[in-house]
């Protein structure tokens, strides 16, 4: 009578030994060793990929809320088409104002800070991947007509700005007495007015232009956040001093109102903007003055020299594209106006 017999046996370093014999078949399964090795991912390396993880969300975010306002300006009555108290009653352009604005500056500034190693220079190249919701959802959501050429036109903007953040023009203020030099001061203030007049150039275009009317309402609110960039860059300098020692204090007050009165000049103008043009054409375009105002804080306002060798090619190139995406989709924007 055949029977059965089955052994295991444990070894004392974890790897199992498996032999089975059937008397009369003589069927054997030799010996098989199994060796388990576990890898303990580094934290840093788990730092880095959440750092990446909340500085594409922060684009992601940015988009969803600028897509949901533009949705709430696009279901005004026609007798209501225009930028007012009324739009604090529509709760799609309340929530639009909360993701994009508050949780997505929430989301760039977390993702700005140092713990995760990401590095400010490539947060807005990572960021800029939020395009390519912004182009799905105007199609989908809004029902905008995005062409090749739209397309083409987006993926240079993002493009230029991953050659900006690869550059690693970081602007970072280590040394506070430069708050100090009077040189730098004026510097400041000529950039501010620089932008300023800027913004009220097309303002006042804006009204006999009617075909550019919203893309010039949309560099408005570039130029006014591109402007108060350098008084963020202040504020997190001033952080130390002035909580620390109490000094600067006149000058951090001053930076504070800057960047508010920036903030909402800056909001208010998109919206307006959204009034005459696709939101697909009209953010690439705001992007422009806003990614390249950077170049200009970093090289004339602070004199700094550039960290690397291939920072200036890498430079070079991202304004390029930068420049070619705004003039190509401000184009193709006119054209649609012309159209209607």
């Amino acid at each position: 009578m055949y029977f059965f017999r089955f052994l295991v046996k444990l070894f004392s370093k974890g790897q199992f030994s498996h032999l089975m014999e059937f008397h009369g078949l003589h069927l054997r399964l030799y010996p098989i060793t199994y060796n388990y090795k576990i890898k303990i991912v580094d934290v840093k390396d788990l730092s880095y990929l959440l750092g990446i993880f909340i500085a594409i969300a922060a684009g992601v975010v940015s988009n969803v809320g600028m897509l949901m306002q533009k949705k709430a300006i696009n279901d005004l009555p026609e007798e209501e088409k225009k930028i007012g108290k009324g739009l604090f009653k529509k709760p799609l352009w309340l929530s639009g104002i909360i993701i994009g604005v508050i949780l997505a500056a929430a989301l760039f500034f977390l993702a700005n800070t140092p713990q995760w190693g990401v590095g400010a220079a490539l947060v807005p190249g990572l960021a800029a991947s939020g395009l390519i919701i912004l182009t799905i959802g105007s199609i989908k959501l809004l029902n905008e007509e995005v062409t090749k050429h739209d397309v083409l036109g987006i993926l240079l903007m993002i493009g230029g700005i991953a050659l900006l953040g690869f550059s690693e023009l970081e602007i970072k203020i280590v040394d506070t007495s430069i708050f100090s030099n009077i040189g730098f001061l004026i510097r400041a203030i000529v950039f501010t007015l620089t932008f300023v007049g800027i913004s009220i150039s097309c303002q006042i275009l804006q009204k006999t232009r009617e075909k550019y009317r919203g893309i010039l309402l949309a560099v408005y609110s570039g130029s006014m956040f591109a402007m108060q960039n350098l008084w963020v860059a202040f504020v997190m300098g001033l952080f130390g001093p002035v909580f620390g020692s109490g000094r600067y204090l006149i000058l951090f007050a001053i930076t504070c109102i800057i960047i508010i009165i920036g903030n909402v000049m800056g909001i208010f103008k998109i919206q307006q903007a959204y009034l005459y043009g696709e939101v697909s054409k009209l953010i690439p375009v705001q992007n422009g003055p806003m990614q390249i105002g950077p170049i200009f804080i970093y090289f004339a306002i602070f004199m700094w020299a550039p960290p690397k060798v291939y920072s200036l090619p890498f430079m070079i190139g991202g304004v390029i594209l930068i420049l070619s995406s705004s003039i190509f989709l401000a184009k193709r924007q006119a054209q649609l106006e012309e159209i209607k």
